[in-house]
């Protein structure tokens, strides 16, 4: 029996199928890239965007002729598409479908498979061990000893509800996983050849304040900093209101967690961050990069930013334009600004920019940050790195420098999963590259 796993979207989108394919690998099943070997399909979807609803929608009904010569596959669609509360209205829609699935969820595909055999059983160890909620994570064949780098969700929904958001509705209130979980979670990809694991949350430093007394991510650093194998952990999305001292001190202290941050700012203008229900100014966000900063010198800082909301005018624009070039950010993810059915923005506000002067201000931020980027660099140049090589690439091996620059080098060894120190001869905007040091 076989299985074919399609996913878009997040990070959280490709641990979700990760966690898919080890609840069927389980169950007897081996990965397949052949998509008409399959015996199972499952399309994890995505729907931040338009776009990628409209791909997934796509790719979707690409698959009914499949169906239609095969009565017996099942085909499963997953994740922010179906939702929590979707599938009913989805099922009337699609009626080739088999099993639809909410984010983070292998439950209902595991319960059609063994005809819900797992899903009611009495036998909580059986339930545990199949459902993949807290016990060993089993990689596909092909990606033991391979897949060097892997994502671990820590906290699954958000209620924090920025009003551009459409997550939250999709992905549930805010639930974090028990460290128990975690921890196993980790070691079992450590077992199987990972080197690094990157924490994954719509807010992640937000883990834990949903659990009586429970530890926050400080604290859940510190337990998996002792996991045997791990060389190094990274954490994503960071919201700025809930970084805390406790969490710049962990960083600080631990050497296997990477001085790299995710602290997204998504406007400079403190009336749009108001409208965005951000919860800070653009003056707490400079403080708090300050502090970053003062406490760890060498980390490099990523920030999420999104043009032309609703309302947004050119002065307000030009703040984050100059909250930018101030700050001198390693990372700029941008975004221009998109109406999504069911958030805040789309039921209240008025998307008053063109798509014209969106990408004129979305221009304006990607030179500036590639001009940014080009600078921080160039400072590279000739130095001493530590490099853990994930793949090669075209001839070259790809990795990353603790503060999560890529950088390439090319070498007839096999460096996958190696943590090597290498000297950079050339540095660009978006990459590196070095040679190895004897």
């Amino acid at each position: 029996m076989k299985y074919h796993i399609w996913t878009e979207g997040c990070q959280m989108n490709v641990a979700d199928s990760q966690r898919v394919g080890s609840s069927l690998e389980h169950l007897g099943y081996t990965f397949t890239e052949t998509i008409e070997e399959a015996d199972v399909i499952v399309l994890n979807t995505c729907v931040v965007r338009q776009s990628a609803e409209d791909k997934a929608l796509g790719r979707l009904t690409s698959l009914s002729p499949l169906k239609k010569k095969n009565p017996n596959l099942v085909i499963n669609l997953m994740g922010c598409m179906v939702g929590v509360h979707g599938a009913e209205k989805l099922r009337a829609k699609l009626p080739f479908v088999d099993v639809f699935s909410p984010p983070s969820d292998p439950g209902p595909l595991i319960s059609h498979l063994t005809q819900g055999e797992i899903r009611s059983t009495e036998d909580a160890e059986t339930t545990r061990r199949f459902m993949m909620m807290d016990d060993e994570l089993i990689l596909p064949v092909a990606e033991r000893g391979r897949l060097i780098s892997a994502h671990v969700p820590i906290v699954y929904g958000c209620s924090h509800a920025c009003t551009f958001c459409i997550i939250p509705y999709q992905r549930g209130v805010e639930r974090s996983r028990p460290v128990g979980d975690i921890v196993s979670e980790v070691r079992s990809l450590a077992k199987q050849g990972v080197k690094e694991i990157t924490l994954l949350g719509q807010i992640v430093d937000r883990y834990g304040k949903d659990i009586p007394d429970g530890p926050n991510l400080a604290a859940l650093l510190r337990l998996l900093h002792e996991v045997d194998g791990v060389e190094r952990i990274r954490f994503l999305t960071s919201h700025p209101n809930y970084f805390g001292d406790d969490l710049i001190e962990a960083i600080a202290e631990l050497p296997r967690v990477m001085p790299h941050i995710e602290l997204p700012i998504q406007a400079g203008d403190d009336e749009v961050l108001s409208n965005m229900k951000r919860g800070y100014t653009q003056q707490d966000y400079r403080d708090l990069v300050a502090k970053i900063r003062e406490k760890l010198p060498d980390c490099s800082i990523a920030t999420d930013i999104i043009v032309g909301f609703p309302g947004e005018t050119d002065e307000q624009f030009m703040q984050t334009y100059r909250v930018l070039s101030d700050l001198k950010l390693d990372v700029a993810h941008l975004a221009r600004y998109s109406l999504r059915e069911g958030t805040v923005a789309t039921r209240r506000m008025d998307d008053n920019l063109s798509d014209e002067e969106k990408m004129r201000r979305f221009r304006m931020l990607e030179e500036l940050q590639e001009e940014i980027v080009a600078e921080i660099n160039a400072k590279y140049l000739g130095q001493s790195v530590e490099v853990l090589f994930e793949e090669q690439v075209k001839g070259r091996w790809r990795g990353r420098t603790p503060t999560n620059k890529l950088v390439f080098v090319e070498s007839d060894d096999d460096l996958r999963g190696k943590v090597l120190h290498v000297t950079v001869t050339w540095t660009g905007p978006w990459s590196m590259q070095a040679t190895l040091q004897k």
